[in-house]
């Protein structure tokens, strides 16, 4: 977690730690604050998407 009054430095490509983790098979997974930044839905099925879309939903 960051502590209060200092700046989150990116750690990836412009991203920072809130943004995404990587998961036990080392993939990095977008989080919904992630999402919520970018501002719109890619329809890639994303696990964590905040705009509801499902791959099924083609």
């Amino acid at each position: 977690m960051r502590r209060k009054n200092t700046p989150e430095i990116p750690l990836r490509n412009g991203l920072v730690q809130e943004d995404y983790y990587l998961n036990e098979k080392g993939f990095m997974v977008f989080t919904q604050a992630y999402h919520l930044k970018r501002g719109y839905c890619c329809k890639n099925g994303c696990l964590h998407c905040p705009y509801g879309f499902r791959k099924s939903d083609k």
